[in-house]
Formats: C-alpha cells, sequence, structure tokens
C-alpha cells in the first residue's frame, strides 16, 4: 500500500501508477447475493448449469459487479493521512473489455490521472483498471472521480 502524508503530497503523484490491489477470488455466493441486491437475475450470473453451455463457457460477473469492487481495491492500494472524509464522486468513462469468470482472481490497478481543488475539497480522478489473472486484457477501465477532505 502507498501511503501519502497529506494531500499535498498525493496530488504531487498526478501522473503516477500507485500500485495494485492484492488478487481476490469471486465466488458464485457473491454473485448470486450482488444479482439479489440489484435485481439483476440474468442466468449468464446465476445459473451455473445453463452458463456453461452459454457464451461464456460458465457465469460471470456482473459490469456493475466488478464496478462495485473498486473502492475496496482503491482502499488497499492508497491511503492519504490527515483526510477527515473521502467519498466516491462520480465516474467519468467506465469500460468492459471482458467478461470476468465466476471463480477467476482480480485486481485492481490505480493511476492517478489529475487532482484538483474545489470548494468541497480535493476532486482527485484516479483512473482504475480491473485485471483477471492469467488475462491478457482488462475487465473493467474505469475513471473514478473521489471527493477528499482534510480537516
Amino acid at each position: 500500500m502507498r501511503s501519502f502524508a497529506s494531500l499535498d503530497e498525493f496530488s504531487a503523484a498526478v501522473g503516477e501508477h500507485l500500485g495494485h490491489s492484492e488478487w481476490v477470488r469471486v465466488t458464485q455466493e457473491q454473485v448470486d447475493q450482488f444479482a439479489g441486491a440489484t435485481g439483476d437475475l440474468q442466468w449468464i450470473h446465476t445459473d451455473p448449469e445453463r452458463a456453461a453451455t452459454g457464451p461464456f463457457g460458465g457465469t460471470i460477473l456482473h459490469g456493475y459487479m466488478t464496478l462495485a469492487l473498486l473502492p475496496a481495491m482503491m482502499r488497499a492500494i492508497f491511503d492519504i493521512e490527515k483526510v477527515e472524509l473521502g467519498v466516491n464522486f462520480g465516474l467519468d468513462k467506465v469500460r468492459f473489455p471482458r467478461p470476468v469468470p465466476v471463480g477467476s482472481r482480480v485486481r485492481g490497478g490505480a493511476k492517478l490521472t489529475g487532482v484538483r481543488e474545489t470548494p468541497a475539497g480535493h476532486l482527485a480522478a484516479v483512473r482504475m483498471t480491473v485485471e483477471v489473472e492469467g488475462e491478457p486484457r482488462a475487465a473493467c477501465v474505469a475513471d473514478t472521480l473521489s471527493l477528499f477532505v482534510a480537516p
């Protein structure tokens, strides 16, 4: 994990790759829980038997489930001391270039692409890339926005 002593130190890292999270395995149980919480019960996510003969050879994560993994990945990659609050502010662009098979391991990589001061705090743009272990193409590339407020 990369630790920054202040928002100024964090801001000075614009343009740098901040590191990677640990690999985590995604399970069918997690996918089923996400499907239940969101109401997206499509068979390619929730029916392993049917999905085995489908286009992906098995069940896959919802794209939005992959996206939902980003906050935990970001917390594992970097932290900023002397910050009172950090909140998700939004997304500028999201793409899902490849599916994530259930049972695979994923990790996130973070590149700090910009920081600007606003009246509410520092707005940070971080490009998050989710990789599937052993696969050459990313599963998700998301330009995230986070608002950090110092005391």
